[in-house]
């Protein structure tokens, strides 16, 4: 098996070991073998990123918009072979994979026009004779760190931001999920970007992420990740002066009123809740029912799940596929049994489940009679694990969903205009839904959230500027 190596300063490049990508659908099955980087490998990348910054943040914003044109156009026409390997690799189903694939390419696409679009004001002193200009210049070298559920959609819209706006990459992608990112930078080393602008290096935080942190050359950096990860990287990047983006976790709640369509919002609880195997931040992992539909709401619940198929996420009649790994998978277990402890009933699902190949196979669980209290629906289970929540009634279920350190996304499901409306200003969220799952958002807009999910800047959309770019303001005596 061919090893896929780092990208440094337009070569592949060995690193100090290997990573072996394992299909958790197939755990026989060996996707394949990736160099891994350590500190020294890290900081070449870094190097070479610095000499290549003066001219790259001089480049212009059509040469720039051209390259990220061209990388968008080839993961389009590559969906169907870039999804499967996704698919591969992180265990969603092909639908999902070839989804994810086609959000990246459109990601590149859209920052291809971001591009052309940045910017800046002419604005008059009060002094006389005296102008002023305000703009924005690219922050320099950016080290960018992803997460391993969205492996490609994630590194699209930190990369392709950061090249749109003039700044140099030094990216590392998570270690159990290298396969999309190297395909993704084997498209990126082809679109005729110059020599050391983008960066690969894959392997662990402890040595990579560190070397980054570490490094006074990189002046931003962006993660996305687990919420003590996060916690680390902020700290550490306030001590180094580095300027930091910062998506950590969720605990999102998903509001069902009396008034809601029941299937609809059955249908939106399901997808936001188990669709991905529940392995997305944005996930609907605490369904907060009115007292007058619960019954009805939970019958339905069950019912819908129990007609899904969990199976090999290339098996077109799947809908649900494997948990990530096994230590992910463990986890999970181990929350289904601190939730029966704590007295919730399990309506649903949560155990191992076997299939014709050997993977991290599981039944989606559905707990209910539980309070706001248990550690089921205070602590991110990153998994198929979603709670129900009883409501007296609508101002009872806004407390119940804003009652929770996290403030990412958060949904409701009523026919009442007056309660949509009122939930859309009054939701602790960064992203609000209505009569939506809370797991779907899209790439020409502001993502992030509030409290302890996001920090920092918002990322994707024209928001992103905020974070891969430095605002100047230059005066001038006339």
């Amino acid at each position: 098996m061919a090893l896929n190596k780092n990208f440094i300063a337009g070569e592949w490049v060995e690193g100090s070991g290997i990573i072996r990508n394992i299909n958790p659908s197939d755990t026989n099955d060996v996707v394949g073998e990736y160099a891994a980087a350590d500190e020294r490998t890290t900081q070449l990348a870094i190097d070479a990123a610095a000499t290549a910054f003066p001219a790259w943040s001089r480049s212009t914003p059509e040469l720039r918009s051209d390259i990220l044109d061209r990388i968008g156009t080839e993961i389009l026409a590559r969906r169907d072979e870039l999804g499967r390997l996704l698919s591969r690799e992180e265990g969603k189903i092909l639908a999902e994979g070839i989804g994810e694939v086609v959000r990246a390419g459109r990601v590149f696409k859209f920052f291809a026009g971001e591009a052309l679009r940045l910017n800046g004001e002419r604005v008059r002193s009060v002094r006389t004779g005296v102008d002023i200009d305000v703009v924005r210049e690219p922050e320099g070298i950016v080290g960018l760190i992803t997460p391993w559920n969205f492996p490609i959609a994630i590194p699209a819209w930190k990369i392709a931001p950061a090249l749109a706006y003039g700044n140099c990459v030094v990216f590392k992608p998570a270690e159990l999920v290298p396969g999309s990112a190297w395909a993704l930078s084997e498209i990126i080393s082809r679109s005729g970007l110059p020599e050391s602008v983008f960066n690969l290096v894959m392997g662990p935080g402890s040595k990579v992420g560190q070397a980054m942190i570490v490094s006074p050359k990189v002046r931003a950096l962006s993660f996305t990740g687990s919420v003590p990860t996060g916690k680390r990287i902020g700290a550490a990047c306030f001590e180094t002066g580095k300027k930091f983006q910062l998506e950590m976790g969720g605990k999102n709640p998903l509001i069902v009123l009396n008034d809601a369509d029941l299937d609809l919002a059955v249908n939106t609880a399901i997808n936001g809740a188990f669709f991905s195997t529940g392995q997305r931040c944005t996930a609907s992992s605490r369904l907060i029912v009115e007292a007058g539909i619960h019954d009805r709401f939970v019958a339905a619940a069950t019912a819908k799940l129990s007609a899904l198929k969990v199976g090999h996420a290339l098996d077109a009649s799947s809908e649900i596929g494997p948990v990530v790994n096994e230590t992910q998978f463990e986890q999970n277990l181990d929350y289904i049994r601190i939730g029966k402890e704590e007295g919730a009933r399990l309506a649903f699902g949560g155990e191992r489940l076997n299939r014709e190949t050997p993977g991290y196979y599981m039944s989606p669980a559905l707990f209910t009679e539980t309070d706001n209290t248990m550690r089921i629906n205070r602590e991110e289970i990153f998994g198929p694990v979603a709670t129900v929540i009883r409501a007296k009634n609508y101002e009872d279920a806004v407390e119940l969903a804003n009652d929770t350190q996290f403030g990412l996304s958060s949904g409701i499901c009523t026919s009442s205009l007056k309660h949509a409306e009122d939930f859309k200003h009054r939701s602790a969220a960064g992203m609000v839904m209505v009569n939506l799952p809370t797991a779907g958002v899209d790439y020409h807009v502001p993502f992030g959230g509030r409290k302890g999910s996001s920090y920092g800047p918002r990322e994707q959309g024209a928001y992103a500027r905020e974070f891969y770019t430095a605002v100047k303001t230059a005066y001038t005596l006339a």
